[in-house]
């Protein structure tokens, strides 16, 4: 299913199961279908109601404005939750989708009871930086990275050590990003979101519960930036999973689902969805 915003995008969405509420972030470059192989199914069984939708960039007839902000995808998550009836609910966030709920819990908190913050960060750093000038720099040159080149770059950023030092774990990791090399377009429709200016002094208004969750081998959201969000968010608390990489709740998403879990438990109980088409499925 899809609704239209008020710019015109198109946000496609769907819905999984029955209960509390719970909205999931996708990162940069991903659709919201990622979360549908581990995280979904785990929250539905947990008793969640599960919506997870695609942002902005991720597909490339998606009828995006150019120039748009992470504003305007913390509005595009406001006008979901308010066309499903669901406020306030439990949001969840991964990299891109963690900076996401931040700014939603900032400009709209009366519609979430609870941010989990995965693979977060508060301002960009001289690294990341580095890398997001270097990739603009590819892509003014028209320069597209062979499909092999790509998978192995991102195996390197994306996963942890402990998975790419197993022959077999770090083939299937390298087939796996070869064959959605695709992404990239997403990742690149994106770019213009980053680096990310410093937001630290303005998540201290955040007023809505946190947790903040961490992957001890993240190279591109390390623990050292989670912490530095927990830090500044009052009362928001903080953990680190170890061996798992930037994309941890593929890795392991056992022990993700779990400590996910553990978080929304603490959180209050939002109005579950009413007959908006619990299961519907989005439309591309």
């Amino acid at each position: 299913m899809h609704i239209r915003v008020r710019d015109g995008f198109r946000v496609n969405y769907q819905v999984s199961g029955s209960g509390t509420p719970v909205v999931l972030i996708m990162g940069s470059g991903g659709s919201g279908r990622a979360w549908h192989t581990h995280q979904v199914p785990a929250l539905v069984a947990a008793g969640h109601q599960v919506v997870t939708f695609d942002n902005r960039g991720v597909s490339p007839d998606d009828e995006s404005p150019p120039d748009f902000t992470v504003d305007d995808m913390a509005a595009d998550v406001a006008a979901l939750i308010e066309h499903l009836g669901i406020g306030p609910c439990a949001v969840v966030g991964t990299s891109l989708g963690s900076r996401i709920a931040a700014e939603l819990a900032l400009s709209r908190p009366g519609l979430v009871s609870r941010l989990v913050l995965m693979a977060a960060r508060g301002r960009s750093d001289a690294l990341s930086t580095a890398l997001v000038l270097a990739e603009g720099e590819l892509d003014e040159l028209g320069i597209v990275l062979p499909p092999r080149y790509r998978a192995v770059v991102q195996v390197l950023q994306q996963v942890s050590r402990r998975s790419y030092t197993d022959d077999l774990r770090t083939q299937d990791w390298l087939e796996l990003f070869e064959l959605t090399a695709g992404a990239e377009s997403a990742a690149r429709a994106q770019r213009g979101l980053y680096p990310m200016p410093d937001r630290l002094a303005a998540y201290r208004g955040i007023a809505v519960p946190c947790h903040v969750l961490s992957f001890a081998d993240d190279v591109l959201t390390p623990p050292a930036s989670g912490r530095e969000v927990a830090g500044a968010i009052p009362g928001a608390t903080f953990q680190v999973i170890e061996g798992l990489g930037h994309i941890g709740y593929l890795e392991d998403p056992a022990t993700v689902n779990r400590a996910l879990l553990d978080a929304l438990r603490s959180a209050p109980g939002p109005r579950p969805l009413s007959a908006h088409g619990a299961g519907a499925r989005g439309t591309a």
